[in-house]
């Protein structure tokens, strides 16, 4: 499936004049904790000094809400792309959202940026992939703090970049230790042999969201990575 989601991996040459976009993974929930909150809006700061594009998930609330409408008051509504699945919608829109499923509003262009409504999770993430593959240099995906979606994102797209699906960052931006639990659990896979030395720096982490910019620019690839083809069927 994945060999049909990216059909070709990213290289200097394939990003002449094209916007770098990033995606990022978060909650929908604002967390317990304002730092959660507050992140999502240096973020999206930190996108807008640096000409950065965003695509995420779609949503209205929490995180995903909060880093799109500031970056759209920053950078405007062609800045971000939102896309999520229309079973989610009810869920991850804020209460202006209809509660009607056969009744799907789209969120304001001019708060949250682009909308799209798809008809699944597995495209819904290979829109996004696929924004950020054909996007220009120094682009990624972007971990925000967030619950099962957010890491079963972030862990797939670890997968591709390890696999050779494709050859972009991967940043998980760590507010206030929330991720320390996943990196010291790669220490542990390395330790137990499960994952490779040669791929211990897949993942970068960011304590800022100025080291996030500075680790989707500066990435370098894991020498562990394995060398597959994924354009045979």
């Amino acid at each position: 499936m994945a060999s049909n989601i990216i059909s070709s991996v990213s290289t200097p040459e394939s990003f002449a004049d094209k916007r770098t976009t990033v995606c990022v993974f978060c909650g929908s929930s604002p967390g317990n904790s304002p730092s959660h909150l507050a992140a999502a809006r240096s973020l999206a700061e930190a996108f807008h000094a640096n000409n950065l594009s965003l695509v995420y998930g779609g949503g209205t609330t929490g995180l995903m809400g909060e880093m799109a409408r500031t970056l759209v008051s920053l950078s405007g509504p062609t800045s971000v792309h939102g896309i999520i699945p229309a079973a989610l919608m009810k869920y991850e829109q804020s209460s202006e959202a209809s509660a009607d499923p056969k009744i799907q509003t789209l969120p304001d262009e001019a708060v949250y940026g682009r909308t799209t409504i798809v008809k699944d999770m597995h495209t819904r993430k290979q829109m996004m992939a696929r924004e950020v593959v054909e996007g220009g240099p120094g682009g990624g995906f972007v971990a925000l703090s967030g619950g099962y979606g957010t890491l079963e994102e972030l862990m797939e797209m670890v997968t591709w970049n390890q696999l050779g699906i494709h050859a972009m960052a991967v940043v998980v931006f760590n507010v206030e230790g929330y991720y320390d639990g996943l990196i010291q659990w790669v220490k542990s896979a390395i330790s137990a042999g499960f994952v490779s030395q040669g791929n211990k720096d897949i993942i970068h982490e960011a304590k800022t969201a100025e080291d996030v910019v500075t680790g989707l620019r500066e990435y370098k690839l894991a020498e562990g990575r394995f060398k597959l083809d994924w354009t045979k069927v």
